[in-house]
């Protein structure tokens, strides 16, 4: 939906979906809440990432959990420029919670989660101007198979700065992708015990739901998520370049 920054008056509606009623019951023992025919669960649930082309058109990418991205016209009702198919999508599938953008390219991690833990995952870089796919990186097997929680499924989003692109993973690992051909530049598994400034006992887990925070030089990012999917933790961590 786009909104009148100054009124509030909605300009337009683009549905990219139709006739997708799922909702939680529709997955839990006592289905009586699930209406018939409740279509995948293809919820849009990453935010919408507006860029500037070089013609000085502007083009709005959203990610779906149908495992599509979209590219769509602002300026013209929301009308689909362009879609590319990046997952199968699903319940816990496609794209979660979120991408990340250059002023050329766009950065979707995949979810895909199924029950087999090897399932799922991956990197994906699309043109922002035409939807085609540049590089994608597969997720490595989890080290953590046989592990409650564990998988390869990355649904936080993407945090994008100068030459990499970060995502994180319920198998627990951060990583960071070279932006031009998305080669593994840094890998750093965050489920192990840590000591902390403040003195209270923590390790890591699962990476879901959100994704790192680069200021200062700093990566910050939380490890452990144990909703629905994934392994718990209760770790804050920040890393630099130099290790100070």
């Amino acid at each position: 939906m786009a909104l009148d920054l100054d009124s509030g008056k909605l300009l337009w509606v683009k549905q990219l979906t139709s006739q997708d009623r799922f909702n939680v019951g529709c997955v839990q023992g006592d289905k009586s809440s699930c209406p018939k025919e409740p279509g995948g669960d293809f919820d849009v649930g990453a935010p919408p990432i507006l860029r500037t082309l070089m013609t000085g058109d502007s083009v709005l990418v959203v990610g779906q959990k149908s495992g599509v991205a979209y590219g769509l016209d602002p300026d013209q009702q929301g009308k689909i420029l362009w879609e590319t198919r990046i997952g199968k999508g699903g319940v816990l599938g496609g794209i979660e919670f979120g991408g990340a953008a250059s002023d050329t390219e766009i950065y979707f991690p995949l979810s895909d989660w199924w029950i087999d833990p090897r399932m799922g995952g991956g990197m994906f870089a699309l043109d922002v101007a035409t939807g085609t796919r540049l590089w994608n990186t597969a997720a490595p097997e989890p080290a953590c198979v046989g592990k409650a929680g564990c998988s390869a499924a990355q649904m936080a989003p993407a945090t994008a700065v100068d030459g990499a692109v970060f995502s994180g993973s319920l198998d627990g690992h951060m990583r960071a992708y070279d932006v031009e051909d998305g080669a593994v530049i840094w890998d750093f598994d965050t489920t192990g015990a840590f000591k902390t400034v403040n003195g209270v006992e923590a390790h890591g887990g699962s990476i879901n739901y959100a994704g790192p925070v680069v200021a200062g030089g700093v990566v910050f990012l939380t490890s452990g998520y144990t909703n629905n999917s994934g392994m718990p933790g209760n770790v804050l961590l920040a890393f630099t370049v130099d290790g100070k």
